[in-house]
């Protein structure tokens, strides 16, 4: 009689974190599906089983990074939030003028910062606030400490070469309160308008023309000394 062949081993199953160079892709694969689970289904109807099959990853895996589902959530308010701002390059400003030029930064900055899928998780945020207390108030100032050092950046750089650098609003000292300023006169209206409309579209139609006419007035107290 015929031998029948050993049948070929099995690969053994390897669970745990991936070598090195994979492990910031896998990070980001589960922080985009968990993010993308929480705005369909919301924190309370989302499970870590749906956002390991939307991540194509284990529950394990998922686990060896973030301890639950709150950890995750609170990874991905974090990231998407507090990250995104920090990440924010805007291209050089078209225009000839200071004015021109800071009406171009701004409106960059707020189509930027618009963006529906971001709204929409800062809104899931806010509704959540009383599960994460301490997650709401951290972002709350995080996310301002970092758009003022994005304003600080910004004023920065458009006004080194113009004659707004002599002015004492753009004095290295007052820098940080007239960015603060500028982002409270300009980007912060129109945040909790975004926060609160629903039709973001119509929003972001009127996002330049807010800005064109903000930013004269914020130019003009800045030249009258209002800025202090």
């Amino acid at each position: 009689m015929l031998k029948k062949k050993p049948a070929p081993k099995r690969a053994k199953v390897r669970f745990g974190r991936p070598p090195k160079e994979l492990a910031g892709e896998v990070d980001t694969r589960i922080l985009d599906a968990a993010r993308k689970v929480f705005l369909e289904r919301g924190f309370e109807g989302a499970s870590i089983d749906e956002i390991a099959e939307v991540a194509r990853s284990g529950k394990p895996t998922i686990y060896a990074r973030f301890r639950d589902k709150r950890a995750l959530f609170t990874a991905v308010v974090t990231r998407d939030i507090l990250s995104r701002i920090a990440e924010f390059k805007a291209e050089v400003p078209t225009g000839t003028t200071i004015e021109a030029r800071l009406i171009s930064a701004a409106s960059t900055l707020l189509h930027w910062g618009l963006d529906s899928e971001r709204i929409a998780l800062m809104r899931l945020a806010i509704a959540e606030s009383r599960r994460f207390p301490d997650l709401a108030s951290t972002v709350g100032r995080t996310a301002r400490d970092l758009s003022t050092k994005l304003g600080v950046r910004l004023l920065g750089e458009l006004t080194q070469a113009d004659e707004l650098r002599a002015l004492p609003a753009f004095a290295p000292k007052q820098l940080t309160t007239t960015a603060r300023f500028f982002l409270d006169l300009i980007a912060v209206p129109m945040l909790f308008r975004a926060l609160f409309e629903v039709d973001l579209k119509t929003l972001d139609a009127e996002i330049d023309a807010h800005v064109a006419r903000s930013v004269p007035f914020f130019l003009a107290a800045c030249r009258r000394g209002g800025v202090r």
